[in-house]
């Protein structure tokens, strides 16, 4: 079973919308309402971007990464949860000087199980990673940002900078990410 964590992007109702239309099965928390106890009931997990910094909502997600790596689980961080997943393990996120909103290509450097064509997708943020710990390795970059999609070394733990949830290269890549 998937857990979708709601952190609060206003693109999480594109990414409910789509788990329905594909029939995924899944169930939807907020950070605040999660019992961590309860991690244990899912195989695989969505980290959904968010509208605002809460240290609270950051160590949430920061636990469900680790269950998630202990436990070899499926992770997909989106936005927000890219840049969390690479804080959590060691990484660095900054502030971008002009923020990022519209269509992007990301160019595949790598192969991978989420995608192995470049990708055309949808960017809103304001922040990005700045540096990778060891453990993520870039598998996607664009002309703006070098660390699009990453992974964790040999597990399914994925993180995109971009709004896959707004595209339909990006939907085939959730899509792809649920089917592992």
């Amino acid at each position: 079973m998937l857990l979708v964590i709601d952190n609060g992007s206003v693109y999480t109702k594109n990414l409910i919308d789509f788990l329905h239309n594909k029939n995924i099965s899944f169930e939807k928390q907020t950070p605040e309402l999660l019992d961590l106890k309860s991690l244990y009931n899912y195989n695989s997990f969505i980290l959904s971007g968010r509208r605002k910094n809460e240290k609270k909502t950051n160590e949430i997600n920061s636990k469900i990464i680790n269950h998630a790596i202990q436990n070899d689980k499926k992770l997909l961080g989106i936005c927000y949860g890219a840049e969390i997943l690479a804080l959590t393990l060691g990484g660095t996120i900054r502030k971008i000087t002009f923020p990022q909103k519209g269509t992007e290509k990301i160019n595949i450097l790598r192969e991978n199980p989420l995608s192995n064509d470049n990708l055309q997708v949808f960017e809103s943020h304001g922040f990005e990673i700045s540096k990778l710990p060891d453990i993520l390795i870039a598998i996607g970059k664009s002309k703006n940002c070098k660390f699009e999609i990453i992974q964790y070394d040999k597990k399914p733990i994925f993180g995109t900078q971009f709004h896959p949830e707004m595209s339909a290269d990006g939907q085939n890549l959730i899509q792809k990410f649920c089917s592992l």
